[in-house]
């Protein structure tokens, strides 16, 4: 038995917009023992590890709402999805480092590349193998993974995901990624038309009610205004991006309890990369200009999702998009610029991102819970960027 307590810390939990200062948090064989004020501390014991956390403030572990494992991100994200599994492994642990040095201990992994896992022989989505080998190990982040991405035929590069031609097909890709052991389906909403939606509101009812036949949710892709409606209208878990919502989808959205997984990070990093580097061919390769209209559209879509009481989880997509594995805070500050208040927005990236998961534990700190947290320097209810200052992680 070893037990440590945390003193002296600030406290902020996405419960509310006040930070509570001067607590203590007593962890015992990596559960949370005691949380409350410094003078109401009860004794540790006279082997207790005494960590003075002053100047600093204790967030409950962050949730990724929306990240590919086996990917590393970069410029050149989709060409990344064609490497051999051997070395999307190899990614998938440099990026669990990465989340655990950023105070992420939740990832929901939406899509990853289907091989021949190299550890356990099983041809799939390779962040499952990846999932199933990090569990129970505190130095991996928990994972709850999609298999791979099941798109209509056209809508990504050939060979990237299952493609399907028509609503018979959807399902039974659907029902092989659960055969196959995926937690969620992850269905991809944008197609070959972008004034139509690839698959109708009826056929995505018919997925939604299968997996939930199966204790699993779907998520789906949705860049366009045409999929989100069909997906909003046919009841799935969330929207992914969600980048062109309308105030009538968004109410839509509330109405079916649907919630909405933000990754404008991925937005502000393309803006980088257009001074720096040439976007690769499914960016588009589009203009400074371009990016900046895009990116007020979708600061505009969250809004309203906010405005229409949508759950909002926050997400980087890192690897399957440009961003990387350590850089949630920015999806947080840029929630912050577009619509919600600090609190809110670390809620985002912690108790929503639990609330979408099913999983009482994620994103939250509590007695009896696991001590799963992280201690930055200054106030993130005031000052978002203080998350990009971890300083530890329990």
């Amino acid at each position: 038995m070893t037990r440590t307590v945390y003193r002296g810390a600030a406290l902020a939990d996405g419960t509310g917009p006040e930070l509570v200062k001067d607590v203590h948090v007593l962890v015992e064989d990596d559960r949370v023992l005691s949380i409350g004020p410094a003078d109401d501390e009860p004794d540790p014991g006279p082997d207790a590890e005494v960590i003075d956390c002053s100047g600093a403030t204790i967030v409950p572990g962050l949730v990724d709402s929306h990240s590919h494992l086996t990917m590393p991100g970069g410029a050149h994200w989709v060409d990344r999805g064609f490497d051999a599994p051997e070395r999307l492994l190899e990614v998938a642990e440099d990026n669990a480092r990465l989340l655990r040095s950023a105070g992420v201990r939740w990832a929901r992994d939406v899509g990853s590349p289907v091989g021949t896992d190299p550890v356990d022989g099983r041809v799939r989505g390779l962040a499952l193998g990846v999932r199933e080998r990090w569990a129970g190990r505190r130095e991996y982040p928990y994972v709850r993974a999609a298999g791979t991405w099941i798109s209509r035929q056209g809508a990504l590069p050939t060979g990237l995901g299952v493609e399907v031609a028509d609503g018979d097909g959807l399902l039974a890709a659907a029902l092989a990624q659960l055969d196959d052991g995926a937690d969620l389906v992850k269905i991809y909403l944008d197609g070959p038309d972008a004034e139509t939606s690839p698959f109708t509101a009826g056929e995505v009812r018919r997925i939604v009610a299968a997996a939930g036949e199966r204790g699993a949710r779907v998520a789906a892709h949705s860049s366009s205004l045409p999929g989100a409606r069909a997906g909003a209208e046919a009841g799935v878990a969330s929207l992914e991006h969600g980048f062109t919502l309308d105030a009538d989808v968004a109410a839509l959205m509330a109405a079916h309890g649907v919630a909405l997984v933000s990754t404008l990070s991925v937005l502000e990093s393309w803006r980088t990369f257009s001074r720096t580097t040439t976007l690769p061919r499914f960016a588009g390769q589009e203009s400074e200009q371009r990016i900046a209209e895009r990116r007020e559209r979708a600061h505009d879509s969250v809004r309203l999702a906010a405005r229409a009481g949508v759950l909002i989880a926050a997400g980087t997509d890192f690897g399957g998009g440009s961003t990387r594995a350590n850089q949630l805070a920015w999806e947080v500050e840029c929630l912050v610029e577009a619509a919600l208040e600090p609190w809110q927005a670390l809620a985002a990236a912690t108790r929503n991102g639990g609330e979408l998961l099913g999983e009482a534990e994620a994103g939250v700190i509590r007695v009896g819970g696991p001590a799963d947290f992280a201690l930055v320097h200054g106030d993130p209810l005031s000052d978002p960027a203080a998350l990009w200052r971890v300083w530890r992680v329990a």
